[in-house]
């Protein structure tokens, strides 16, 4: 479960990292400005329709960090504001074109989007080809 005063905290700071008004980023992520201010307000929880929203419209956040506030944001800028402590370094990680196995892309099969879950329990969703 998560913290929702802390959820508040991480969703502002993505709003203020993009400098967005709570107006904007609503339009944006495609809600109501209502909803945001409800949320920003601790008056509703965030529902999984809305988490999916602000990780579709907004690629450097990342899931596990805007729930639990572990992991990074923003996921690929060098100032980033949390870190898991105990996170493994790993080798870098391949482009994603390169992941990508060579299927036809023809007639109305074309890739759209690649998640990928890690066993920590994250993951990286990739909508951009």
């Amino acid at each position: 479960m998560i913290n929702n005063e802390e959820f508040i905290i991480r969703l502002q700071k993505v709003i203020d990292f993009y400098g967005e008004s709570a107006s904007s980023f609503a339009e944006k992520i495609g809600v109501q400005r209502s909803s945001i201010s409800h949320i920003l307000s601790g008056r509703n929880k965030p529902s999984l329709d809305f988490v999916l929203k602000v990780l579709s419209s907004f690629p450097d956040v990342e899931l596990y960090w805007l729930l639990n506030g572990k992991g990074t944001f923003p996921s690929s800028s060098e100032k980033q504001t949390t870190v898991t402590p105990d996170a493994p370094i790993s080798e870098a990680p391949k482009p994603v074109k390169e992941m990508i196995p060579q299927v036809s892309n023809s007639g109305d099969r074309s890739i759209e989007r690649i998640v990928i879950f890690y066993k920590d329990g994250t993951f990286k969703n990739f909508e951009q080809f």
